[in-house]
């Protein structure tokens, strides 16, 4: 017979993937999530690489780690605002589910949408370009925990109280942008000098690094650095987002 904590446990896992299911099917493949998530960073990215002669095990990790970036943490606030203003999230909130499961769930469709995402230039890489990975564990840790981490930073800024997602979006990129140009990626880290110690403030560097490695491009910060950063605010997102979402939910 099963306990009663393995019982809840099993419910709220179930609750979480209804509801991951759910923003699959209705939120993922809207014009704005692919404006914001897939199409945003893609023309950034030729815009500042085009004509800089950067090798290709620098290009593809820093290409993926960008779709990661902004296609993972796109999807959260574009579902949340989306769904107060069809009036589907107060249900959503009333219902016997935990607000644990309904971060998680809509964490997990972020997760899912980041990886499928950082798949593609990694697709093109190997097969256009004979891009090799060195390394398939780094791979796999680095798009699974920088998808996971920047969907749950999506989650957080989508407690901003609006019905309108392109508030959670403009308030969104604000910090995005800044965080795209101190992370190594159109900067290398080791020709910033003395201001390298700024790349420890953006998530993305993270992700960029450990892409690096397992593709071979050549990492600044060790692995289980890389793995340390993208776990710290990963579990930072979380937590902000959970109190965040519950402060909104108190004032609605």
């Amino acid at each position: 017979m099963k306990s009663q904590s393995l019982y809840r446990l099993e419910r709220e896992l179930a609750s979480a993937w209804a509801i991951t299911k759910k923003d699959i099917r209705i939120h993922y493949l809207t014009p704005a999530v692919i404006m914001f998530g897939i199409l945003f960073p893609v023309f950034l990215f030729i815009s500042f690489a085009v004509g800089r002669d950067l090798p290709l095990l620098e290009l593809i990790p820093g290409l993926m780690a960008i779709t990661i970036f902004f296609s993972a943490s796109s999807t959260g606030p574009m579902a949340v605002p989306t769904e107060r203003r069809n009036k589907t999230y107060d249900r959503l909130i009333t219902a016997p589910i935990s607000p644990f499961s309904i971060l998680l769930g809509g964490t997990l469709g972020g997760f899912i949408f980041g990886g499928i995402i950082a798949s593609i230039p990694l697709v093109i890489g190997i097969l256009w370009f004979g891009v090799e990975v060195n390394n398939l564990f780094a791979l796999i840790v680095g798009i699974s925990m920088a998808s996971f981490g920047f969907s749950a930073m999506g989650i957080m800024f989508a407690a901003i109280p609006t019905e309108n997602p392109g508030d959670v979006m403009m308030m969104l990129n604000f910090i995005r942008l800044p965080l795209l140009f101190i992370s190594g990626i159109f900067i290398p880290i080791n020709a910033m000098g003395d201001y390298w110690f700024v790349t420890v403030l953006s998530p993305l560097t993270y992700s960029v690094d450990i892409l690096r490695y397992a593709i071979g491009g050549g990492n600044y910060y060790s692995l289980v650095w890389d793995v340390a950063g993208l776990l710290v605010y990963t579990c930072l997102f979380f937590i902000f987002g959970f109190l965040l979402h519950e402060r909104t939910r108190s004032h609605e």
